[in-house]
């Protein structure tokens, strides 16, 4: 059990919030986007995360087929804009499947 004010209740939301990144970033390039307005947009759905942790996963999952990227000039300087691939369609959704299932089993252990 974790006491109240325990220095390690940070580091394990941190691992909590580590498993369901890549599902977060996924379901938000279902439209194109670049890092920025990626990063806002979870942001303003309560998901911040960090550009030291959000670029490197972008190219990793980029690396992976996941998503598909290309540069863009548009107003202001290039910017490079992500979506998801073919493949990465298909993994969001397992993804998605499995984290409702998931969800819906630790709704039932937490009541």
């Amino acid at each position: 059990m974790v006491a109240a004010g325990d220095q390690s209740t940070p580091k394990l939301e941190t691992e909590l919030r580590r498993g369901v990144l890549v599902l977060a970033v996924l379901s938000q390039l279902r439209t194109s986007q670049y890092g920025y307005s990626l990063r806002q947009a979870l942001a303003e759905r309560g998901m911040v995360i960090e550009e030291g942790t959000l670029y490197p996963l972008l190219r990793r999952l980029e690396e992976q087929g996941l998503l598909a990227s290309d540069w863009r000039l548009e107003d202001g300087p290039p910017r490079r804009y992500y979506a998801l691939s073919k493949r990465g369609t298909r993994v969001f959704a397992e993804l998605e499947q499995s984290w409702r299932a998931l969800n819906a089993t630790m709704d039932r252990l937490l009541d």
